[in-house]
């Protein structure tokens, strides 16, 4: 049982949660653009936006709203989109990982790059970030979702009740080409 749970794991987390390989594409893929609705970024962001840069940074003008995003995923799944919102936490091992916040309490969107890729730093937190990636979606079974469960509350101290987990979860995420941090909006 222990070797297939592990191989399970193994193949289900990195893409969920753990730091991982992240993306791939290879370089004749080129990312679909968001056609879904789009809120359009103020006059201050619609260019190329200061602050510290990672990765490829952002090139994309017109912003999509967290809330948009987390509301209707699959309008918006395989697109690159560009979007704004504070940094609410960012990933503790290897800085691969940094989540938004959205508008309502709770919400927040995972941004994911490859391990090593870009280096997000723990500091991060409260900042303001511009990112631009590709929207993931990824549909668990509910054996899935209670093995995620576990998995976040032995890796990052959560509560974990097995009972209490009766329906699958649907995992939103982007997929990171660039981002960049600053103190303000």
């Amino acid at each position: 049982m222990l070797p297939t749970l592990t191989r399970a794991l193994c193949l289900l987390l990195p893409l969920i949660v753990a730091c991982d390989k992240g993306p791939t594409t290879s370089s004749s893929q080129q990312p679909a653009v968001a056609t879904a609705p789009v809120a359009t970024a103020p006059a201050a962001t619609a260019t190329t936006p200061e602050g510290t840069k990672f990765g490829a940074g952002v090139t994309l003008t017109d912003t999509v709203a967290v809330d948009a995003i987390l509301a209707d995923p699959n309008a918006y799944k395989g697109k690159t989109v560009r979007v704004e919102g504070m940094v609410t936490d960012v990933c503790p091992k290897r800085g691969c990982w940094f989540e938004l916040a959205g508008s309502a309490p709770g919400q927040k969107l995972k941004f994911k790059v490859t391990d090593g890729e870009m280096v997000f730093p723990m500091d991060a937190k409260g900042k303001i970030a511009i990112a631009q990636g590709e929207v993931s979606v990824r549909e668990l079974t509910l054996e899935e979702t209670k093995q995620n469960a576990e998995y976040e509350a032995k890796e990052y101290g959560k509560a974990y009740d097995p009972a209490s987990i009766t329906t699958p979860k649907i995992v939103v995420r982007m997929d990171g080409t660039g981002a960049v941090f600053r103190d303000k909006i």
